[in-house]
């Protein structure tokens, strides 16, 4: 009897210790689960910044942050090139096209906007700062226009050249008057804040 209790007794013994070993596993295997889903948050977000970087290599492979700015003035103006050699049953590809500028306009908006343009209040520059920030209002209504129009339409093209018109006079007053006179005032030390500045504004929307 009791080698009978004592072989049950065992057998229950086995059996809690089979429990607590299948519950080891299956806590190894939420510990791995978890493991390989913060890795692989890991690797999403290393991936994001690498995008954004990558994004951003244009300015960042640009010098100061005139120079930089000038680049991107430079890659839109090749985004119109491509626009208008589209032939009006294109649409898709001019809705493509539409967009990237879109999105580098707006990129680059966000850099003036919140570095350069108060960078230009604090250097007494505040009627350039005011008169190049209202400019950027024109800016989206001529993407909101666009966006709108049909994109088969004659006139659609020319309202992309109307409006890169206006951005290369735009463009034109930055990079040979305001960006020149700002950096002669700034010392080597505030642009290289500036150009830091300009790059962190860049990559929330890299």
């Amino acid at each position: 009897m009791a080698t009978r209790s004592r072989s049950k007794s065992g057998n229950g013994t086995g059996s809690n210790a089979r429990s607590k070993s299948a519950f080891s596993l299956g806590g190894g295997q939420t510990g791995v689960l978890a493991a390989a889903a913060v890795a692989g948050a890991a690797i999403g977000l290393a991936a994001n910044y690498g995008r954004k970087m990558v994004v951003q290599g244009i300015a960042g492979a640009s010098g100061d942050w005139a120079d930089a700015l000038a680049a991107e003035h430079q890659a839109v103006l090749a985004l119109f090139d491509k626009v208008e050699a589209t032939a009006d049953n294109q649409t898709t590809a001019r809705t493509h096209l539409l967009t990237k500028i879109k999105n580098a306009l707006g990129k680059h908006s966000l850099e003036e906007e919140n570095a350069v343009y108060p960078a230009l209040r604090r250097a007494n520059s505040v009627h350039d700062a005011d008169a190049l920030n209202a400019e950027h209002g024109y800016v989206k209504t001529y993407l909101y226009e666009l966006e709108n129009m049909p994109k088969s339409s004659p006139e659609w093209l020319g309202r992309i050249r109307d409006f890169r018109a206006m951005l290369e006079e735009h463009m034109k007053m930055e990079e040979d008057e305001v960006f020149p006179a700002l950096r002669g005032q700034l010392t080597e030390d505030q642009n290289a804040k500036l150009t830091a500045a300009v790059h962190r504004e860049g990559m929330k929307l890299a």
